[in-house]
């Protein structure tokens, strides 16, 4: 029963080993790798807003493959003949989704590094509003606080330019 039960499934196995499989050909308005990669990237970026507040961007009246498509002058069509093609070349659908990985890190590291900057200047400011009134005037602690802010933002611009 058990070698029937094997021929069987091996038999099986072999006839769907040797279904003819149709591969899908190389789209004349195939997008570019590189910019492949930048769509995807903006896709996912807003697909991560949308599933974050979906009535802001409704609000706004944004619609992402909309906008994805008119400012890459893309259409769906166009996108989605494209990614066909390169799912079934995996190599190269690695290669593509690996950059987009590695974009969507590197802009949520220059994210973070803001956001501790701005944690930071609060923390600062508090700190001098919780100085006595008595021992520094109102406009000096406005001109500390202006010379913060400057100064932070001259290390945020500067760590950008750096990156």
């Amino acid at each position: 029963m058990k070698k029937k039960l094997f021929t069987i499934s091996l038999v099986f196995l072999l006839f769907c080993a040797c279904q003819n499989v149709e591969r899908t050909e190389r789209p004349e308005d195939l997008i570019a790798e590189n910019k492949m990669v930048d769509v995807l990237t903006e896709l996912a970026i807003l697909q991560s807003a949308r599933n974050l507040n979906r009535n802001v961007l409704e609000e706004a009246g944004i619609h992402p493959e909309e906008y994805i498509y008119e400012k890459y002058d893309i259409d769906s069509l166009q996108f989605q003949n494209s990614n066909d093609y390169y799912s079934e070349n995996f190599v190269q659908y690695e290669r593509i989704y690996e950059q987009v990985r590695d974009r969507l890190e590197a802009i949520k590291r220059v994210r973070d590094s803001i956001q501790e900057e701005e944690v930071r200047i609060e923390d600062s400011i508090a700190r001098l509003d919780s100085i006595s009134r008595d021992s520094i005037s109102r406009d000096s602690i406005k001109e500390l606080r202006e010379d913060i802010s400057r100064d932070s933002l001259g290390k945020s611009l500067q760590f950008r330019r750096n990156r």
